[in-house]
């Protein structure tokens, strides 16, 4: 049954669901399937067929349940509402690091990082070449393009627009309403984004286009979207007289919420950082480093004979009383 399949079985992101999103559940763990229970039903699914497990609101999860989800390479994210705020990830030891290798290689080389800037901006307007643009084209061109954009959604709606306002580290303190719904749209797909690029095991922090900030690939990765969802969705918005964070944050999850938006987001990451001919990097494998051989197996005692250098003050742990014994009377 597939339920007692092996973690593994299934490990490849291709194979998988590209996210799960659960709320208001409890999530435990059955052979080698999570389980979800909340009043209305309880859900079975195996844990390797899922990428990514976005817990929401109200959502309790038990250790178990962590264990089989890291054995299977499963991201888990916590998340606001729907997935529209990222809070925190986890990564199990089993998730191969062949897209972050990759994604580190193309980054630190002037050259590939150029092209994949160049496909990111082909992405958006694929009706510009650029084959042979320099990064500063790239900027003068986005910034002719996007601010079109805007223009064109202003004209459609009827809504005044002048320039984008936004003060760093408080992005709703300035400008206009239109501007502080763009604010709050573009940080739930920021959200969104930062939960694929880490679910699918790439870093958050090696941007393209975007550096210097731990979430500079998340910017590149959103900048994609913001044309077709939060920048028409924030102008339909303020035209018809929602103009609040809440509104725009609820309108979009209901946009995002058939999930097509996350496994866009998986297909163009992997299209941006693979070649078309290269193979998946998603096996799950633990090797050493060696200069001469590129690698030799991990998981192997090399020194057996070398004398063990931890002690015990070099962790620190907190044990609550077993369940099973009387509590103390204080």
């Amino acid at each position: 049954m597939w339920w007692l399949s092996d973690p593994l079985d299934l490990h490849r992101i291709e194979d998988r669901v590209s996210s799960l999103y659960v709320e208001k559940s409890h999530v435990d763990r059955a052979d080698n399937a999570i389980v979800l229970v909340n009043k209305q039903r309880t859900v079975r699914v195996p844990a390797a067929f899922i990428a990514t497990l976005l817990l929401g609101p109200g959502t309790r999860i038990t250790s178990g349940a962590v264990r089989l989800l890291a054995d299977s390479g499963t991201a888990v994210c916590w998340v606001g509402d729907r997935g529209v705020r990222m809070y925190a990830a986890g990564l199990g030891p089993s998730r191969g690091s062949g897209l972050l290798l990759r994604q580190a290689y193309l980054v630190t080389r002037t050259k590939e990082r150029l092209d994949v800037a160049r496909r990111m901006y082909a992405k958006r307007f694929p009706d510009d070449d650029v084959t042979t643009a320099t990064m500063q084209q790239l900027r003068g061109r986005e910034g002719a393009r996007v601010k079109k954009i805007y223009r064109t959604h202003s004209e459609r709606t009827g809504v005044a627009w002048t320039r984008r306002v936004y003060t760093p580290g408080d992005p709703f303190a300035a400008g206009d309403d239109i501007n502080r719904l763009l604010s709050a749209g573009h940080s739930c797909l920021y959200g969104i984004c930062h939960a694929a690029i880490v679910g699918i095991g790439a870093s958050p922090a090696l941007g393209f286009v975007h550096t210097g900030t731990a979430t500079s690939f998340v910017l590149d990765i959103a900048d994609l979207y913001k044309a077709d969802y939060t920048i028409p969705l924030a102008f339909d918005l303020a035209a018809a007289g929602h103009v609040e964070e809440r509104d725009i944050r609820t309108a979009f999850r209901d946009k995002v919420a058939d999930g097509h938006l996350m496994a866009r987001i998986v297909h163009d990451i992997k299209d941006l950082l693979l070649d078309k001919d290269a193979p998946d990097p998603d096996e799950d494998a633990l090797h050493l480093w060696d200069e001469i051989d590129g690698h030799v197996p991990g998981g192997v005692n090399w020194a057996a004979d070398v004398a063990d250098q931890w002690d015990d003050t070099t962790i620190v742990g907190i044990t609550g009383p077993d369940t099973d014994t009387e509590a103390p009377p204080w």
